[in-house]
Order: structure tokens, then C-alpha cells, then sequence
């Protein structure tokens, strides 16, 4: 909550001090229908998205995936908790609708795994281009942060494969009852992890739909910056929002990025020839686009979660009710 609030106070002081009104004649040059193109466009990404998680759940409805992604992206973009929070908030919607909690733990790991090395590739795209272009400190920099992104992502997945086996071993030695639970817990998750990365097809798949949407993103900013009347290339939106995420990554035990987002954007964009009012613009732009999607999403959710502890507390009086045979 310390860093949301810190993050709202640099996002009203970045905007108080490039101007208001500059922001604004901005937001206003996109107008409604640019905002209605980027939505649209944003809503079909999470559907993709929902469907490479659902390649990760064979025998599972394509739509619960998608509502799953759906709560994710609002529980991550729209309440104060980390990406993280985001994660556990979606694969709890989707064992709403009947998947286990291991399976909708495992796939989520795993389709979390996938969509990190779409991102380190959708960042080598970018770091292509910047060779290409002869950037070479800006390259040079792209180049060290994926060599150290990859290293993590590396050692994500090693542990995925590897890191229950050393848990397993060390509650065994503990022994005690929470300890078995633990370890019962743990052997589950890793038995279900390795039958879905087993399923190599898929998991190819669900990576190459991560690499599409990544790519697919930069049409949102790409298109706001045409209406707002400062085109830029394909290729330089690609790489702003690249590096973009990349710090949001970095950032990612901030809530939905306050502060930093707009940062970053004010930063990538000088190198590109944004003014920092059409950087700001454009970030705002997707704050209005995450809650414009994410509020609908989160109060289905409510009341989805509402009716089932109804449900819940309602059949223990219904019983009670009931007429005892003698």
C-alpha cells in the first residue's frame, strides 16, 4: 500500500510538472475512439493468452482458462498487490470452476514460465533492431538485462524441475505432521508439473501464443500514438515497450507499477522523440484501459465468490432445518 501511495504521488507530480493541460490535449487528440480501439485490442490479447493457459489444461473448457487470465490481469493491474497477487487471484478463479488446486497452481508456474521467455524473446526482437540501428549503449544495456533475465528464467525453470526433489528430501528429515503436509503438498505440485511439461506440443504452443501476444501489444500504443497525432515506427514502439516491461519485471513487487510505468515511459520515449506529456498520456492511457476492463471482471468475480460462501453457509442451516426421523 506504502508503494501504491508513493507511486500515485509520482504519477500526479509527473503530470503536475509537464503540464496538465499538455496531458491532456493529448488524451483528448486520442479521443474515444482510439481508447475503444486499444480496449478492443487488449480484451482479444487476453483471450489468446487465456487459450495458451488453456493448452497447459487439456479437458478443460477454453473459456475458464480465459476467465482465469481475465481475473489475473485485473487482480494485478487494478488492486494494490504485486504480479504475484495477480497470479494466485487468477488460479483461484479458475478452481472455481471445478479445476483441482494443483492443476490450476501447476499450469499457472508453467504458463507464467512460458509467457517470461516469450517476453525475453519478444526483448531480443528489440535488441535486434537496436544492433540494426547501430544504438549501441542502448544495446549494449538491452543486452546485459537479457543475459541476466535469461539466467533467472533459466533458474525459474531448473527449480521447477529440480527444486521439489531437495524440498521432498528436507521434510523428510523434518518428519512431523506439518512437515508430511508440506511434502505430500510439494510432490503434487511436482508430479503435475512435469506431466504438463511432458506434453511438449503444448507446451511449444502455449510459448509461440506468449511470443504472438508480446509482439501483438505493441499494436495498442503503436495505434494511440496515430491518433494522438505523434506516429512512431513499428519497430520503436516495439522497442519502448519492450524495455517497458522489462523494468516492470524489475519492478514487479510494486503494485501495478505505479509510478514506474510512467517513468520508464518518459525515459524510453526521449530516446524516440516522445514529448514526456504524450509519454504520460500514453501510460494513463493504459491505466484507464486496465481499470475500464479490470473493474467489470473484478466484480463478476465478487460475486462469483459471493454466491458460493452463500451457498456454503446456507446448507448447514438448511439441514438443521430439516425434520429429524425418529
Amino acid at each position: 500500500m506504502l508503494a501504491a501511495i508513493v507511486g500515485l504521488a509520482l504519477i500526479a507530480g509527473l503530470v503536475a510538472h509537464f503540464g496538465t493541460d499538455a496531458v491532456a490535449r493529448t488524451l483528448a487528440a486520442i479521443g474515444w475512439g482510439g481508447f475503444a480501439a486499444v480496449c478492443t485490442i487488449h480484451v482479444a490479447l487476453i483471450v489468446v493468452m487465456g487459450i495458451a493457459w488453456g493448452a497447459l489444461l487439456p479437458g478443460t473448457s477454453p473459456w475458464v482458462p480465459v476467465w482465469g487470465r481475465l481475473v489475473r490481469d485485473a487482480g494485478s493491474e487494478v488492486l494494490p498487490i504485486s504480479q504475484v497477487g495477480g497470479y494466485v487471484v487468477g488460479a483461484r478463479a479458475v478452481t472455481v470452476t471445478g479445476v483441482s488446486g494443483t492443476s490450476a497452481a501447476a499450469s499457472t508456474i508453467v504458463d507464467v514460465t512460458l509467457e517470461l521467455f516469450g517476453q525475453l524473446a519478444y526483448t531480443a526482437l528489440a535488441l535486434g533492431w537496436l544492433i540494426y540501428r547501430s544504438e549501441a549503449q542502448l544495446a549494449a544495456i538491452t543486452a546485459i538485462g537479457l543475459a541476466v533475465a535469461g539466467l533467472l528464467a533459466a533458474a525459474f525453470l531448473a527449480v521447477q524441475r529440480r527444486g521439489f526433489d531437495l524440498l521432498g528430501r528436507l521434510t523428510r528429515v523434518l518428519g512431523d505432521g506439518w512437515a508430511e503436509k508440506t511434502a505430500a503438498g510439494a510432490a503434487a505440485l511436482h508430479t503435475a508439473l512435469t506431466r504438463i511439461y511432458q506434453r511438449r506440443a503444448r507446451v511449444i504452443s502455449s510459448f509461440l501464443l506468449h511470443f504472438v501476444c508480446w509482439i501483438g501489444g505493441t499494436l495498442e500504443p503503436w495505434i494511440a500514438l496515430r491518433f494522438a497525432g505523434a506516429p512512431l515506427g513499428f519497430a520503436a514502439v516495439l522497442v519502448i515497450e519492450s524495455l517497458l516491461y522489462a523494468t516492470r519485471s524489475v519492478a514487479f513487487a510494486i503494485p501495478n507499477a505505479v509510478g514506474v510505468q510512467e517513468g520508464a515511459y518518459i525515459l524510453l520515449g526521449a530516446g524516440f522523440g516522445l514529448t514526456p506529456e504524450t509519454a504520460l498520456a500514453l501510460s494513463l492511457l493504459k491505466r484507464a484501459r486496465d481499470l475500464t476492463i479490470g473493474l467489470p471482471v473484478l466484480a463478476a468475480w465478487q460475486l462469483v465468490e459471493s454466491g458460493r460462501l452463500w451457498r456454503r453457509v446456507a446448507a448447514p442451516s438448511a439441514s438443521e432445518m430439516r425434520p429429524r426421523s425418529r
